[in-house]
């Protein structure tokens, strides 16, 4: 119990140090994105401005989301509240859908109207703005990860992707204002629509993940195989009669059925339950619950 307490607190500082840069990074971006914007007369710079204040929110929701995950188990939730990380998932996947999707519609409104040659040329300043962009929200994105994969937080994991969206905007904003000023500046809106196209997938990546640890989807395959492999590996254990697994939030739960030999009194084929029990819970430490139930083998 207090090593998972000690996990579980791991789990949560270190979410939370995640988070706190990036709302210091992204507050920073959006200010020096929107001056450039204004300053550089750059469309195209303003919006990704806005994109960098909705990781902000987006990183809010992140927090929230891990501390109410991290809460103890009470009497009206027995089960824990890990899945409250799920919730918070979800709510970021949707917000990054709505915001590809914006991105999408705009780029597609501008080259249906076709008034290329009324659009303002913007200046330099919003050039060094977005290569700026792309390399902190790129670092952000794979430092974020990085630390999500750690602590399996699927939260986490979400804002991370928020990270490169913005990179990948940044990298759109770059190449429609780059084409702009040299006389091409419809290409600001093609490039908005495919981003749009990159966010939207990885909004619903994001949203399928959150949505199969919501619904007590198994674990993976090779997750399964290694169970069984450590559960047969322990003395006295003849077999694995039945393995069932499921995920909640960033935690699974196992109900295992071995097999012993038939004529073990029942104390010795408790004592090798437990063995099973133990070295489970040691081997996958996202395991926050393992029932092993003993059959008897049939000679």
């Amino acid at each position: 119990m207090e090593k998972t307490k000690k996990h579980t607190n791991e789990t949560e500082a270190a979410a939370v140090r995640v988070s706190g840069v990036s709302i210091a990074v992204n507050t920073v971006l959006t200010v020096l994105k929107l001056s450039a914007g204004i300053i550089g007369r750059s469309g195209a710079m303003i919006s990704d401005a806005v994109h960098s204040a909705s990781d902000v929110f987006s990183t809010f929701v992140v927090i929230i989301g891990v501390k109410m995950a991290g809460k103890k188990a009470d009497h009206e939730h027995p089960y824990g509240h890990e899945r409250m990380e799920c919730a918070a998932a979800l709510i970021l996947a949707m917000f990054l859908a709505v915001v590809g999707f914006g991105i999408g519609a705009e780029g597609i409104k501008k080259i249906a109207a076709g008034n290329y040659s009324d659009l303002e040329i913007p200046g330099s300043l919003p050039l060094i703005a977005a290569i700026v962009s792309v390399a902190v929200k790129e670092w952000m994105f794979r430092y974020t990860a990085h630390t999500a994969k750690k602590i399996n937080s699927g939260a986490l994991m979400a804002d991370a992707w928020h990270h490169r969206s913005d990179a990948l905007s940044s990298v759109g904003s770059f190449a429609g204002i780059l084409f702009a000023r040299i006389g091409f500046p419809v290409m600001d809106s093609i490039a908005g629509v495919v981003i749009s196209i990159f966010i939207i997938k990885a909004a619903y990546d994001i949203f399928k993940d959150g949505l199969d640890k919501m619904v007590d989807h198994c674990c993976d395959s090779e997750t399964e195989e290694r169970i069984q492999k450590t559960a047969a590996g322990v003395e006295g254990v003849e077999g694995i009669d039945d393995l069932k697994t499921r995920l909640f939030g960033n935690k699974m739960y196992i109900d295992l059925e071995i097999l012993v030999h038939g004529d073990l009194k029942l104390k010795d084929a408790h004592s090798i339950a437990e063995k099973v029990h133990d070295v489970i819970e040691e081997s996958f430490p996202d395991c926050k619950h393992c029932m092993v139930h003993v059959n008897p083998t049939k000679d």
